[in-house]
């Protein structure tokens, strides 16, 4: 797996979304930004307060770095950022369907960009 990092700041969560291109499924929002280093992929969480509270929030970030870790890495490019972003039922679907929404939003990325 390759090595990641994640990110952090404002400018680079604003220029995956200005820049980069969007998926949206059921349960996320991918946002993929293409570098021009080659330095390993890096991921971010946003979960906005229209998900609810600080404990729904925090549930939907714990499951997206879990999804970000076991579905989206190992087939991350590593030039790319990637922002997953939290929907209203982030937190209460089903693995099995995070994890399948995931393969779509990756295997849409991987259509567009070949």
């Amino acid at each position: 797996m390759p090595e990641v990092s994640i990110l952090k700041s404002r400018r680079d969560f604003v220029s995956a979304a200005k820049v980069g291109d969007k998926f949206v499924s059921g349960s996320l929002v991918l946002q993929v930004r293409a570098r021009p280093d080659t330095s390993g992929p890096r991921v971010g969480f946003t979960a906005t307060r229209k998900i609810g509270g600080a404990v729904q929030r925090n549930r939907a970030k714990r499951r997206m770095r879990a999804l970000a870790r076991d579905c989206l890495l190992p087939n991350a490019e590593p030039s790319c950022d990637y922002v997953l972003l939290a929907r209203h039922n982030t937190g209460k679907i089903s693995w099995q369907q995070l994890v399948s929404d995931c393969q779509n939003l990756l295997s849409r990325h991987r259509r567009k960009t070949n």
